[in-house]
């Protein structure tokens, strides 16, 4: 690994960069990392920065719990391994590059706490059976702004502007700013657009095989936070910031691939193959589990509900905006599902690898798909109801042994620990904690780490 910084430094060097931001996502999704003198790369040989342990077990409130036996056992490091391919400038902010980091155990052994590792643990079972796993992440977030007293408000109170771009929908040029940085970033971004709700945005991207898809993910997510913060403004991916307007999802466009990049996932017309449908029935089968990981947040499942637009029932249809998985109008090689449950706050890479595990469990067990759902499905009762709460989710998730398995068991354990503290914080905090509204609590406690 050593050598392999070494031909980094030198890469590095070419191109007048002397400062390396190593970032990695712990386990909530929150972006952690460490800025490496390029002039140093040369003498690490073990991959990267060591880290506390305890950063895998630390909640958004800012406790450390004792998650996987970390704090009993004393809060060893873990050893971050550099990913040197995975390397983009900081348009912004010259001479400053950022690049992904897994993470190995001191003893070099893989940390099962790294949802990197964790995504590429999944991606090798399917590989094993022949097949790749190609996504595409589509993300919503909103831009805002502070007052005097530190409260957010959108940065626009517009109206009615989906689909528009220009200085109506950015007044300040901090959108189109944005699509120019990242774009230089060459991570795979391609379009933009305001949307629905007022100060609310999306850009788009290429799909690619999941571990590049995720990293590519994590390197927008964090360009998105600071070139925003450097116009004075904050993004959040947070999933419903504000009670009177809509909530940014995060879609993810799936298929699978053969060694020769054939898409596998229709049945050579307008069909779909033995393969799509038994990851259809996997996804379905598997959806409440699914709904705690894709939407690990309080304020998640404000979003969630009948008539939303966003999922209510674990179902599936053709180009239906009211299913849990749509199956977008494109044929042969654009055959593809869109997974249309997760939160913008949720963890690319283990939401990636909770879908993509839902998946292979249809595929080895060779699952039928439900039939798909027709019109606005919220009433139809062939499908059940989703998770309404992040409780009644960390519940399926406890009991769904098969996913947590094909995830490699701590992370989900530990993930556990996390969120059950804070559904307690949450419940002990706010004097409804059924309500629909979003709290001052979860501004608070969401609004800037997501």
């Amino acid at each position: 690994m050593g050598s392999s910084l070494e031909s980094l430094q030198k890469e590095l060097k070419s191109k007048n960069i002397d400062v390396l931001r190593v970032i990695y996502l712990d386990i909530l999704g929150v972006i952690r990392a460490k800025d490496m003198l390029v002039s140093q790369l040369g003498r690490i040989n073990h991959g990267g920065p060591g880290f506390c342990q305890g950063v895998w077990v630390t909640t958004t409130g800012g406790d450390v719990l004792d998650g996987n036996n970390l704090v009993t056992d004393g809060l060893e490091d873990f050893v971050s391994q550099v990913v040197p391919e995975s390397w983009r400038p900081l348009p912004w902010e010259p001479g400053v590059a950022y690049a992904v980091a897994g993470a190995n155990n001191p003893d070099g052994s893989k940390n099962l706490l790294s949802p990197r590792n964790v995504l590429e643990s999944v991606v090798a079972k399917y590989q094993a059976l022949g097949l790749h796993p190609i996504v595409g992440p589509e993300l919503e977030f909103y831009i805002a702004e502070q007052d005097e007293n530190g409260k957010y408000r959108r940065a626009i109170e517009h109206k009615g502007q989906v689909y528009t771009s220009g200085s109506v929908v950015d007044p300040k040029g901090t959108f189109l700013n944005l699509l120019r940085m990242v774009d230089q970033m060459d991570i795979g971004v391609f379009a933009g657009n305001h949307e629905f709700s007022p100060s609310q945005y999306e850009i788009n991207f290429w799909h690619g095989p999941a571990v590049d898809a995720a990293d590519r993910t994590l390197l927008f997510k964090t360009a998105v936070k600071e070139v925003v913060a450097r116009a004075g403004q904050h993004a959040t991916f947070c999933g419903k910031p504000w009670s009177d307007e809509g909530g940014s999802g995060f879609h993810l466009h799936f298929s699978v691939e053969d060694g020769k990049g054939k898409n596998l996932m229709h049945d050579g017309g307008t069909g779909l193959s033995e393969v799509g449908l038994q990851i259809i029935a996997g996804i379905t089968k598997h959806a409440a589990a699914l709904t705690a990981i894709c939407n690990p947040t309080i304020n998640a499942f404000k979003r969630l509900g009948p008539d939303t637009l966003a999922p209510y029932r674990a179902n599936w249809g053709f180009d239906n905006r009211s299913a849990m998985v749509r199956i977008p109008p494109e044929h042969g090689a654009g055959t593809r599902l869109e997974v249309r449950v997760a939160d913008g706050a949720a963890n690319p890479y283990l939401m990636i690898a909770a879908i993509l595990a839902a998946g292979l469990d249809g595929i080895q067990s060779k699952l039928t798909a439900p039939e798909p759902v027709v019109g606005l499905s919220y009433e139809n009762e062939s499908a059940p109801v989703l998770p309404m709460s992040l409780e009644a989710a960390l519940d399926a998730l406890e009991a769904d042994t098969v996913l947590r398995d094909l995830l490699a068991g701590p992370i989900v354990d530990v993930f556990q620990i996390l969120k059950r503290d804070e559904v307690k914080r949450y419940k002990e905090a706010v004097s409804d904690p059924n309500t629909r509204d979003t709290t001052d609590w979860e501004v608070k406690e969401y609004m800037s780490d997501f």
